[in-house]
């Protein structure tokens, strides 16, 4: 016997939307698609689904997740790898399951290459000089990367295709991960931080590696040497990073996550005060460039997002559906 499953999409912008609607049927699933974030207003719209799929921008309370639980629902599946927006002990308190969606890592691997590339040849100052036409060489000399050693904290998907690409360009990789997986130079963090010209951060973020980075171990690290965050935001101790920057001590940073990036990433400040001071340090360094979590958002990976929120949908309710 055939059954359909429902699935409401919250925070689902317009290009999610045109996938979902072109992928759902062939799947089987009868999407209900809102632009409106996950809350306790808005719980209602998910009646007579058990599955909502939501996006990693809105943080998903206590009050929602109980509200979701009283509506009906008892899956969740994040459009994303990350999944610290939820608090996940209280959604299991409740009765709702949450998992994460696989998509390609080449699009977080590529946008970390790309960025200690610009790192390391002060792309940030060189572009900002040509676009007010100073056409001069820059002050200070690039750094090839066959010449530095990467040191990469966290080998899951995304670390591991980073590793990959690193191979290409013939530099030194030393790798650091609670749990070893691939066949790599692993070394204790501390002995990592002292070796690495590049330190770039992949480890989910948890109760554990929140401030992995912290004042102790930014000071461990070489002088002069680089930081890449993609991650997540709290992996670093951002005031324990300005200050090693402002005082000449890093060499410089890219990040494309941010702690307190919540309501200012994704949203247009053109016109509006910033009120994170962090940010606005950070932006006047020559040496920094901050991309608004960027990385992950390609073609490629946003189609497997929702093609794996769909399948993962299904496999929920047809494990269910069976027993």
């Amino acid at each position: 016997m055939t059954f359909r499953a429902g699935i409401t999409v919250y925070g689902c912008e317009q290009d999610e939307a045109a996938l979902f609607r072109e992928l759902a049927p062939r799947f089987g699933v009868v999407p209900t698609i809102t632009e409106v974030a996950v809350s306790e207003a808005t719980t209602e719209l998910a009646r007579g689904n058990r599955c909502i799929s939501v996006g990693h921008k809105t943080r998903v309370t206590q009050a929602t997740l109980t509200a979701l639980s009283r509506a009906g629902v008892t899956y969740i599946s994040t459009r994303s790898i990350g999944y610290n927006h939820i608090d996940v002990a209280h959604a299991e308190s409740v009765g709702i399951s949450v998992e994460n969606v696989a998509y390609s890592p080449d699009s977080v691997a590529d946008f970390t290459l790309m960025l200690m590339l610009m790192a390391v040849r002060n792309a940030k100052s060189i572009v900002r000089r040509g676009d007010v036409h100073d056409y001069r060489l820059p002050d200070v000399r690039g750094k090839e990367l066959r010449d530095l050693t990467v040191g990469v904290i966290g080998t899951g998907r995304i670390g591991t295709a980073v590793m990959a690409r690193l191979r290409g360009f013939g530099c030194r990789t030393l790798a650091h991960d609670s749990r070893p997986k691939t066949f790599s130079d692993y070394v204790p963090l501390d002995e990592l931080l002292q070796q690495s010209d590049i330190v770039t951060l992949h480890t989910p973020l948890t109760a554990e590696t929140h401030h992995l980075l912290n004042r102790r171990r930014i000071e461990r690290m070489k002088p002069g040497a680089f930081v890449i965050n993609t991650g997540r935001g709290p992996l670093l101790d951002t005031e324990a990073l300005l200050s090693a920057l402002e005082s000449g001590r890093l060499g410089g940073a890219a990040l494309d996550v941010l702690e307190g990036e919540e309501g200012v990433f994704y949203a247009d400040c053109r016109d509006r005060p910033i009120d994170s001071k962090p940010l606005l340090r950070l932006q006047e360094l020559p040496n920094v460039l901050i991309s608004p979590h960027t990385a992950y958002f390609t073609d490629h990976a946003l189609s497997d997002a929702v093609e794996n929120s769909i399948i993962n949908c299904l496999r929920y309710e047809s494990g269910n559906h069976h027993g």
